[in-house]
């Protein structure tokens, strides 16, 4: 196998595994507005947190960039939070929430982005040229985002166009769930 393919599945097992369901969770509460006529959009929601947390797993993995793991912890649950509450009052064919959205993807992937670095510091250990190493992993995240994506979307699909629940319901149900699970996750963090 070769180095590609060993970080590109780690990348895609490490968003897919069901005790890092933190990101998962992000994800589903950044897409929760959204319907399948909507894919555009979700995707290109879904790059700028890659971009983000692309952006601070370098910085972090490289040793640029040193945060303490705890506030990162915390932060993280928090950021799903955060956008689960404005998810709750967001109208969902509003324009400056989409691009709202596309800022909180790009700014929360940064502290999620820190989150991953310890992970992918420990599988590098001293290698020096980590470029091929790090796009691998992103590119399965990012795979793995899809995944995720897709799966809320026909979910969505499937409750709203075929069972005929309203996206508002759609919206507030899943939204109100992310944030329990959030505020869960921020009281059960080490920095409280």
């Amino acid at each position: 196998m070769s180095e590609f393919q060993t970080f590109y599945e780690l990348g895609l097992q490490h968003i897919l595994d069901k005790n890092g369901y933190d990101h998962i969770v992000f994800v589903i509460a950044l897409c929760a507005l959204y319907q399948a006529d909507d894919w555009k959009r979700v995707l290109v929601l879904v790059t700028s947190f890659t971009l983000g947390h692309s952006f601070t797993l370098a910085l972090s993995t490289l040793s640029i960039v040193n945060i303490d793991t705890d506030l990162v912890e915390f932060l993280i649950p928090v950021t799903i939070f955060i956008t689960a509450i404005f998810n709750l009052f967001a109208r969902t064919d509003s324009e400056r929430v989409s691009v709202r959205n596309y800022l909180f993807a790009g700014f929360f992937g940064l502290i999620h982005g820190l989150g991953f670095s310890n992970y992918l510091k420990s599988l590098l250990g001293k290698d020096e040229s980590i470029i091929t190493q790090l796009f691998a992993f992103n590119v399965g995240l990012e795979v793995g985002q899809v995944i995720v994506v897709a799966a809320l979307l026909a979910a969505g699909f499937l409750c709203v166009q075929i069972f005929g629940v309203s996206r508002r319901d759609w919206k507030l149900t899943i939204s109100a769930a992310v944030a329990g699970v959030a505020l869960v996750l921020i009281l059960d963090s080490n920095y409280l």
